[in-house]
């Protein structure tokens, strides 16, 4: 065998750089010390850096920031992963603009299995995203279930406001969901590898929550027998939700307005200023402008915290994510070996879509709880439901289903539209809630069976 030529090599080289380039996912590949050696075309397209600005640089200098944000495994010493993590994360391109990517970082050893740097490589998704939103085809968005235009709108409002510090308020009534929108925006956020705290503030006594939120020094009270850190000390570049905000004594919305203008703040019986770095999300059930007027909420504090208003619609304005939200609770469901899974009849889930819901998600999930472990079959019927629902009338003009669906219309819209029901929905000429109802009578179109 010839012995390799220096050409020889080099046009290997050429050639292993060449397929790099033209792969559709962006390469970025570092040493234990973060310094990037590799960098391909689709990694400048979609970052807007090209790679003579960042070859033998540190990533975290190069980027201004760790471009895997607060995930990045080499932000605080040896990296934490030994092989392969894989995350969505949101960066910050060349010109300031927010990509949403999906990454994968996979640690690489060499031949006496010894770690030598990182290879990531990841694929921008951004436009996808857009294209699911125009076409409303979600149903669902960072373990939020929904498809309804009203829901579409809030995962859209959650991915516009991920790239900004700015403090968001999320109003809806009780059971709509909002510590799950709060927990979306921070993992979709730059501190999504970093704690989301969250804390009620109508749950404490109001002798506690000060030190709840802002922590104690010793001997600061009776029974405060060591320091104590804070919510918003735990929350350090991270989120602190603040749910139930309109509870918040007078005493303590002065100085969270402070935090809030300053990032600084004192521990309960301390004089030493604390600062940390944290992104603020507060919600309520209550109208907040009301209590500004009633006089129990600051006017100035209403304003630091409404920047980025979210308003969660009731259930009973989006009935259309009802099956949706049956069928995830369902699957959710603990499997008891050697059963099927349960599932609902249709006029089961009339009654569902009958009822007003005035507990929403929350209220929906217990009662579907209720109606698996009250269910002796495989499907629950109205009689299996809570009583309230039991009394729903049932006897109004019966929704399309079987008027208008029959069981070979909807398989072969699936097999057309590959599976995508939203997309099926389109073809057989109704709504996707009507599909949904028809579906869940009919689960065996789903499996194939």
């Amino acid at each position: 065998m010839s012995t390799p030529t220096i050409d020889n090599i080099f046009s290997i080289h050429k050639n292993l750089e060449r397929i790099l380039d033209n792969l559709k996912e962006g390469i970025i590949a570092h040493d234990l010390e973060r310094r990037i050696f590799y960098f391909n075309r689709t990694a400048e397209k979609v970052t807007g850096y090209r790679r003579e600005e960042v070859l033998g640089k540190d990533c975290h200098e190069a980027f201004g920031n760790p471009f895997c944000g607060s995930r990045c495994s080499f932000c605080y010493g040896p990296p934490l992963f030994l092989d392969t993590a894989e995350y969505p994360v949101n960066i910050s391109t060349r010109d300031g603009e927010i990509r949403r990517i999906e990454m994968t970082a996979t640690m690489m050893r060499d031949s006496d299995d010894r770690q030598i740097g990182v290879l990531a490589t990841f694929r921008d998704v951004t436009d996808l995203f857009e294209l699911q939103l125009k076409a409303k085809e979600m149903t669902g968005f960072s373990n939020i279930i929904g498809c309804d235009d009203k829901m579409v709108e809030v995962f859209r409002q959650i991915k516009d406001v991920s790239g900004y510090d700015y403090p968001v308020h999320i109003s809806g009534e009780t059971g709509t969901g909002k510590e799950l929108v709060a927990n979306a925006i921070h993992s979709e956020s730059l501190r999504g590898g970093h704690p989301f705290v969250p804390i009620n503030c109508g749950a404490l006594p109001e002798g506690l929550i000060e030190s709840e939120l802002f922590g104690h020094v010793k001997g600061a009270f009776s029974g405060a027998i060591r320091d104590k850190k804070g919510r918003f000390e735990l929350a350090n570049n991270g989120t602190i939700f603040l749910d139930e905000i309109a509870e918040l004594p007078k005493m303590l919305q002065v100085k969270l307005l402070r935090f809030l203008q300053e990032g600084t703040f004192e521990k309960v019986g301390g004089e030493k200023t604390v600062t940390v770095d944290v992104r603020v999300i507060s919600a309520t059930n209550k109208d907040l402008k009301k209590e500004v007027q009633k006089g129990s909420f600051r006017e100035d504090l209403f304003y630091r915290l409404n920047v980025i208003p979210i308003h969660i619609p009731p259930i009973r304005e989006r009935k259309s994510d009802i099956p949706l939200l049956v069928d995830h609770f369902l699957s959710k469901a603990p499997k008891i070996k050697g059963q099927r899974p349960v599932r609902i009849s249709q006029e089961a889930l009339n009654s569902l879509m009958d009822y007003a819901w005035p507990g929403n998600v929350r209220e929906l999930q217990n009662a579907v709880q209720f109606a698996i472990v009250r269910c002796r079959g495989k499907i629950i019927q109205p009689e299996d439901l809570p009583l309230e629902l039991r009394d729903v009338c049932i006897e109004k003009p019966k929704r399309g289903p079987s008027r208008k669906l029959d069981a070979e219309s909807v398989k072969a819209a699936l097999k057309k539209t590959g599976g995508n029901k939203a997309k099926a929905s389109k073809v057989l000429g109704v709504g996707r809630a009507t599909l949904y109802r028809f579906l869940g009578d009919h689960p065996e179109l789903l499996s194939g069976e």
